[in-house]
């Protein structure tokens, strides 16, 4: 019989997310909860979850295992955020200011603001500084029930400012308990040396920034922001080719700004994910159904950018893409590194029911990055990442209160 080295026992609800991923359409719904149940690892491996009476017929348990007494409590997956630009410098809390005082994203980056003040800034910022503030960033992030997350270059612009970006997200990955996936993202904008001259940069970055990221190993998804004042769609889809010539799977930052034509750019590609969404329409959901693309939603930017709007989770949860959630933290509109709180403006601002929130919060975010083999939901076989909620599944809309209890990563709680 396996011998468990760590328990979480008698949780009055363990969430397993269990079953084939992505969800989506009915089955985005389906958390495939146990009640009074209790889960059990070694070595970091998940090896029985099921009712708490029939724990000690699955394993023997190590007398020195970590016990965890769950009672009053609900386990759920660790949350995996499949978008964040983690690593930059500077501060652009003013704009937050100037966009309470009415000001748009538009007018602040039309005078110099927005992405390109973060590009200077992080293009004058030492690897051991990006890598100190983006340790302290990880920290808030696995506090709030992260225990993976996906992590953008994107605020260099210049090959030698990118790639410093990416051994950053690879060293925080090699030391940090949070597993980070990394995503090269050269086209974030067009810097200020070629405004006058795109298609140098596009060239750019897919001649020179992507081979040389892809021959070091440094990012294992390409992605674009194709959006209304960034790149078009002939534009990104150059990118996102190139970089599936070098080997980088493609994903996309799509519709955000305007009805931008990036959610048919994914499908087109074949891209693993379409985010943000703001603006995507009936037909943008039809494409990214058909070619089985994901929609991450990033209502956490939407609500900071003062938008006006969500993307409309409903409609393509109707139309059978899968939706998956992520906190887009960043330093223009990316506060919060609580996946809590995603959730909590995804139940009450894009009208997904609770259980579709934490499907898109695990395992089909998961999915979004080639992840779900491992993380995403609580099965024999995968990682012991888990969330140990005080309380009702539903204390984690709680807003000024933390829900968590503990976070556990690959069976050691942080």
């Amino acid at each position: 019989m396996t011998v468990a080295d760590f328990v979480i026992e008698d949780a009055d609800l363990i969430v397993t997310c269990a079953g084939s991923a992505p969800k989506h359409g009915a089955s985005q719904r389906d958390i495939a909860a146990v009640r009074r149940a209790s889960i059990a690892a070694a070595n970091g491996t998940i090896v029985f979850v099921g009712s708490a009476d029939s724990l000690h017929r699955g394993v023997t348990i190590a007398p020195d295992a970590v016990r965890m007494d769950a009672r009053g409590c609900s386990v759920i997956p660790g949350f995996v955020d499949p978008h964040t630009h983690l690593v930059f410098a500077g501060d652009r809390r003013e704009e937050l200011q100037r966009r309470l005082s009415g000001a748009s994203y538009a007018e602040i980056a039309a005078e110099g603001g927005g992405i390109l003040q973060t590009v200077a800034a992080t293009r004058a910022a030492s690897e051991d500084d990006l890598t100190a503030a983006a340790r302290a960033r990880l920290d808030e992030m696995a506090a709030h029930g992260t225990t993976t997350c996906e992590a953008k270059s994107g605020y260099g612009l210049t090959l030698d400012t990118e790639l410093r970006q990416l051994r950053v997200i690879k060293c925080l990955n090699d030391t940090h308990a949070v597993d980070i996936v990394p995503t090269f993202l050269g086209a974030h904008e067009i810097p200020p040396e070629y405004q006058a001259r795109p298609d140098d940069y596009v060239a750019l970055v897919a001649h020179e920034m992507i081979p040389r990221v892809a021959s070091e190993r440094l990012a294992e998804w390409c992605d674009v922001f194709c959006d209304q004042g960034a790149f078009t769609p002939q534009e990104s889809v150059a990118i996102l080719s190139a970089g599936r010539r070098a080997g980088l799977k493609p994903r996309v930052h799509a519709d955000e700004l305007a009805r931008s034509g990036g959610a048919e750019v994914a499908a087109k590609v074949g891209a693993r994910s379409a985010d943000h969404l703001i603006h995507v329409d009936e037909e943008g959901a039809a494409a990214l159904a058909a070619a089985g693309t994901c929609a991450i939603l990033l209502p956490a930017a939407a609500f900071y950018l003062k938008a006006g709007r969500f993307a409309p989770a409903r409609m393509l949860i109707e139309r059978d893409v899968p939706v998956a959630l992520g906190t887009d933290l960043n330093p223009g509109a990316g506060f919060s590194p609580s996946m809590p709180f995603a959730i909590t403006l995804a139940c009450f601002g894009m009208g997904m029911t609770l259980e579709e929130a934490l499907v898109a919060a695990t395992i089909n975010a998961a999915w979004s990055l080639d992840r779900a083999e491992a993380v995403g939901s609580l099965e024999p076989g995968k990682l012991m990442d888990a969330v140990i909620v005080d309380g009702h599944l539903a204390d984690l809309l709680r807003v000024g209160r933390s829900p968590i209890r503990s976070v556990i990563k690959r069976g050691k709680p942080l």
